[in-house]
């Protein structure tokens, strides 16, 4: 689960990294479009999840 969610995370953030440059030029806008936003979110929740789920695990011990 932990790579997987790994895997995700960089995805988001290489989506958010290409479409700040501009690399999806013609169908959506460069800079701080609602792209970059989204994936942003998603990659912050990721990291929210695995810290909430590390904080579980050392309370378990």
């Amino acid at each position: 689960m932990v790579k997987i969610l790994e895997v995700i995370g960089l995805g988001l953030v290489a989506i958010m990294s290409l479409g700040f440059v501009g690399a999806f030029q013609p169908t959506i806008e460069s800079g701080l479009s609602p792209l970059f936003w989204g994936c942003a979110g998603a990659a912050l929740m990721i990291i929210m999840y695995r810290k909430m789920k590390r904080k579980q695990e050392v309370k378990e011990e």
